[in-house]
């Protein structure tokens, strides 16, 4: 909208100190034709179409006035003064009155005229008297007394005698207005700027003209009459008035008439403040707080102001000019001057203050304060410039706006926002003028609205000030309306549209979250009352906001948008008026407080694990209601826990407003629809837990840390038994790999357990200045330990097929350590540092509530984790089918031998039973990202992740069977005879070297001794055994 648009004039707004420019002299206006309502005094009032007169001399020529009514006397050589006057008839009109030259009025007037001179020739300095127009209202006599002087004891006694007089042609209504028009105009100041006062003067009137003691002015604008009050004061003193407007905007030019009314008589004053007489004040944008790094290779540090035309600044270092270069557009202005700081010596910063200074007019400017530091940056953008940790840095606004924005420089090496204040210009001038907005403004204001924001519909749902600037208008509009048509509430939720979309949800964010604002309690409001006043029936939809006014009987049914269903039954009444509003976005524009939630005491935001899961409905009717049933389809259908009917409260937390579920009740919650009941209407919807409850939370966080504590007490029990046997259990290739995969398992799901236990404590006292540090970094390193331990599982299924189906020679011990390490840790580093690289710039690599973890709802970092752990488990599950196979097939290699296919068998059996457990406790831990309120997948998943240690302890190491007869072997009393366990060691195809270092001497030499009869029967046994499958012809 352009500067010069034009809308009614407000009454009160905030007022500011700024003076006023000077005041002009009195202007004589040339006549002009008005209409206007004649003040009343103690007597009746009526309507004329009176012309502003010039005065006129006694000698002037009266000839064009009708002859045959002229009354004249002797006039005085002075001035002579037009006395406008009415009288009410008791009679009827006709339309021939209207006429000068009918006949009709022509007799009238004749007979009028001289009961008027006969009752005004005896009052000081009378002229003359005659009627100028006969009007409707029975029959209205309008007549101008002329006179060289007015005293209000003469004229008052005449006025009161005259009804009297005028029996004979009519009797008279009410009594006589008599008032004074003012050929000079009201004083205006030439020059005033917005956002500060203009000073308009009425009176005095002129010493010839008594009026009689003004008791009373009335002023108006466009002719709506202003009220004292708000930006508006109006003060009386020695006959004349003064109208202050404060803060004032371009809205406020027009026509003012002021009437001083007096005990005899009236008197009348009207000016126009032209666009010419108000001016924008200058907008001058700069950045007020500077923060700098000095070094030797740059001490030279631009500063930039600017203004729109048609202004000019400059830039001043205490009182000295500085010598700046300038740059034009076709808006603004902008002046740079480049700062050079002579060293960067000292250790303490150096703050200097620069002010950018209006040329014209003077008195207005801005000071930008420039901090020094010699230290390293931390934070660098193109916006709020560099700076350190906790320094503030605060900007202009944009173009077209007025404002600022401050930021802090925070450790993770981003400006964090803290205040926005940036509102665009012609929103404010709306809003201050909206104020004391009268019911005949309304209709052309709201467009006026409309059009500002449409044409601003971009920037606005991205300015936060602006839009609680446009919530209060609209709030302002509701108040001063009484009837809303179609055409009203069109542009009302046109405007409500732009300021609910999806662009507009970071606005509603910072508003929800502020202690002080009930902004989207106050939207509602303000739509609540709207609807209370509308008239007629009709149909709006506006993108996500259906409207639909209608009447009904007896009952009421309605599908709206096939999202709510509204059953209003036998209510038995007829012609029944109903008004229903779906809002289809109010689900982030209205907070999830409850009227149970514990308020935060810093923020506007409660202490709720509820969101609003349904669409918003507003319904109103001109009855009484005690039984309307909704049904709600959720939004979000992964929402299962705790359904609440509600409705808004606007009384709630000292106003602020909240979610009530009084008179509502839950009828059903089946196939994603909640059907509830109430007993009155207002503003509906549905909360649900987005979380599980906090009791369960506090049982779940119980079995979550003493499973952890029992998988990582396992893990440490994995760990020091695969050294204590390491040796003695990695005797060829295969069982070394093995075991080099079991004992990085282990580990790496121990530290990421560690870091889950880390992330989890920093997540629940995040007020440390280095929290988005230590959260990002357990968060990379549980992802990283967390992707190794799936990737050694991935070393342990490739183990078992190399060593089962390929058929290439055996690789070193050497390689199969190398390809392993880098499978088992290169794979997971290059994936995680990709991850945060990606998503860690604005800190949405991590969540921070409950624990710090990877990121689903922003960044989706999650996924990271969840594809690579879910391909391993699919690739390990392939591995065992192709195994399987090849065993059923008998086509596993002959060149395997009896120890190896030992081993192998253990891989199998570890990895058909450890992957799906893996896959199947991380995929419950995505389940508990996505599906935030499943009680059933958070308990789960809590069972199953506390056995992920103890079942490597027992699949990995204490099945197997090798495992179990060393640890024996070891653990077993010493005796001179051969125990089980050595039986048990016989029986395993081990060397006389290894028994001869696990066994004291004497078991020693009978262990060897015992091997040796075994072998020397084993092979006789081998000489005469013959494979089923060569058995022939009855061979043996």
């Amino acid at each position: 909208m352009a500067n010069t648009a034009k809308f009614p004039m407000t009454n009160s707004a905030a007022k500011t100190t700024n003076p006023n420019t000077s005041m002009a002299s009195a202007t004589t206006l040339t006549p002009i034709e008005a209409n206007i309502t004649l003040p009343t005094t103690n007597h009746t009032s009526v309507n004329t179409n009176v012309p502003t007169m010039t005065p006129i001399s006694a000698s002037s020529d009266v000839s064009t006035m009708d002859p045959t009514s002229e009354i004249t006397a002797t006039p005085p050589a002075s001035t002579v003064f037009d006395l406008e006057m009415s009288v009410r008839l008791q009679k009827e009109y006709t339309p021939q009155l209207g006429n000068a030259t009918s006949p009709v009025y022509k007799e009238l007037k004749s007979m009028v005229d001289p009961v008027l001179k006969e009752q005004y020739k005896g009052i000081t300095g009378f002229v003359s008297v005659s009627v100028k127009q006969f009007r409707e209202g029975s029959i209205i006599a309008d007549f101008v007394v002329q006179t060289t002087q007015v005293i209000p004891d003469e004229m008052a006694e005449a006025n009161q005698k005259l009804p009297q007089t005028m029996k004979p042609i009519a009797p008279v209504i009410g009594s006589v207005s008599a008032f004074y028009n003012s050929p000079t105009s009201i004083m205006i100041p030439n020059l005033t700027y917005t956002g500060s006062s203009m000073k308009l003067t009425c009176g005095p009137p002129p010493e010839n003209i008594d009026v009689g003691q003004i008791y009373e002015s009335e002023w108006k604008f466009q002719e709506l009459t202003i009220r004292n009050g708000g930006r508006i004061e109006i003060v009386i003193d020695d006959n004349v008035s003064v109208l202050t407007v404060n803060n004032v905007i371009l809205a406020d030019t027009g026509p003012y008439k002021c009437t001083l009314r007096g005990r005899a008589m009236d008197f009348l004053q009207v000016g126009v403040v032209t666009e010419a007489q108000i001016k924008r004040a200058p907008n001058v944008r700069l950045q007020s707080e500077v923060n700098v790094r000095c070094t030797e290779r740059q001490r030279s540090f631009p500063l930039k102001c600017c203004v729109q035309h048609p202004y000019t600044v400059k830039w001043f270092l205490g009182i000295k000019g500085l010598n700046t270069t300038s740059t034009d557009d076709a808006e603004s202005y902008c002046i740079t001057y480049n700062h050079w700081l002579q060293n960067c010596s000292g250790s303490q910063e150096e703050k200097i203050h620069f002010i950018c200074r209006v040329d014209n007019p003077l008195g207005l400017e801005m000071t930008t304060t420039m901090t020094f530091f010699s230290n390293n940056v931390t934070c660098n953008d193109d916006h709020y410039g560099t700076g350190q940790v906790g320094d503030r840095s605060v900007i202009g606004c944009d173009k077209g706006q007025e404002g600022s924005k401050t930021a802090v420089c925070e450790s993770t090496t981003k400006w964090k926002p803290e205040k926005d204040t940036c509102i665009i210009t012609i929103i404010k001038e709306l809003l201050i003028y909206s104020q004391d907005l009268v019911v005949q403004e309304v209709p052309k204001f709201v467009e006026n609205v409309n059009q500002a924001v449409m044409q601003d519909k971009k920037q606005v749902p991205n300015l936060s000030a602006t839009v609680s600037a446009v919530v209060i208008i609209l709030n302002n509009i509701a108040d001063a309306s009484t009837a809303v048509d179609e055409t009203i509430m069109q542009n009302v939720l046109s405007t409500v549209a732009v300021i609910t979309g999806e662009d507009a949800m970071k606005s509603w964010d910072i508003l929800n979250a502020n202690a002080t604002s009930n902004t989207s309690s106050e939207l509602l409001y303000s739509l609540e009352t709207l609807s209370n006043k509308l008239v007629g029936e009709f149909t709006i939809k506006i993108q996500h906001i259906l409207l639909n006014r209608t009447t009904f009987n007896n009952s009421f049914m309605a599908n709206l948008n096939s999202s709510i269903n509204i059953n209003i039954p036998n209510t038995n009444m007829s012609n029944v008026f109903i008004t229903t509003i779906l809002f289809s976005s109010f689900n982030f524009v209205m907070p999830a407080r409850m009227s149970t939630s514990e308020l935060n005491t810093t923020s506007n935001g409660t202490v709720t694990d509820s969101v609003i899961n349904a669409h918003v409905v507003l319904v109103k009717i001109n009855a009484t209601i005690q039984n309307v049933t909704l049904s709600y389809v959720k939004l979000n259908n992964s929402l299962t826990l705790n359904p609440q009917c509600v409705f808004w409260n606007f009384t709630l937390f000292h106003n602020l407003g909240a979610w009530d579920d009084e008179g509502c009740t839950l009828v059903t919650d089946i196939n994603n629809t909640v059907t509830c009941n109430c007993n009155h209407l207002t503003s509906f919807s549905i909360l649900m837990a987005r979380d599980i409850p906090a009791s369960l939370k506090e049982t779940l966080d119980v079995i979550t840390y003493i499973g952890i504590g029992i998988s990582m007490a396992s893990l440490a029990v994995c760990l020091i038994i695969e050294g204590y046997i390491w040796k003695a259990i990695t005797t060829n290739s295969t069982a070394f790999m093995r075991h080099v995969s079991i004992v990085n398992t282990a580990l790496s799901l121990l530290i990421g357990d560690i870091c889950f236990i880390f992330g989890t404590s920093i997540a629940k006292n995040p007020a440390g200045a280095d929290f988005n540090f230590l959260c990002s970094t357990a968060t990379f390193l549980m992802h990283f330990f967390y992707l190794a331990l799936f990737f050694w599982m991935l070393v342990s299924g490739l183990l078992l097929f190399y060593r089962t189906v390929i058929v290439f020679p055996h690789m070193s011990k050497s390689t199969m350590l190398a390809t392993g390490f880098c499978l088992g840790y290169g794979c997971p580093l290059i994936i995680a540092a990709i991850t945060i690289a990606v998503t860690g710039p604005g800190n949405k690599y991590f969540r921070k509530n409950y624990a710090c973890w990877l990121n689903w709802t922003e960044t989706k970092a999650l996924l990271a984790l969840v594809i690579p752990a879910l391909t391993i488990v699919l690739t390990n599950i392939l591995v065992v089918i192709v195994v399987l196979f090849k065993m059923l097939k008998r086509t596993v290699r002959v060149t395997v031998q009896r120890e190896e296919k030992h081993t192998l068998v253990v891989i199998a059996r570890c990895v058909i039973i450890l992957t799906p457990i893996f896959g199947l406790t991380w995929s419950l831990g995505v389940g508990t990202m996505i599906s935030t309120a499943n009680r059933g997948i958070h308990i789960a998943f809590a069972f199953f992740n506390s056995l992920q240690g103890f079942l490597i302890l027992v699949f990995g190491t204490l099945y197997d069977s090798k495992v179990r007869v060393i640890i024996s072997s070891r653990t077993t009393t010493p005796s001179t005879g051969f125990s089980n366990n050595n039986l048990r060691l016989a029986r395993v195809n081990v060397t006389t070297g290894s028994v001869r270092q696990y066994l004291d001497p004497t078991e020693a030499e009978q262990a060897v001794q015992f091997l040796q009869d075994v072998t020397s029967v084993y092979a006789i046994v081998r000489k005469f055994a013959v494979s089923p499958s060569t058995v022939s012809g009855g061979q043996r």
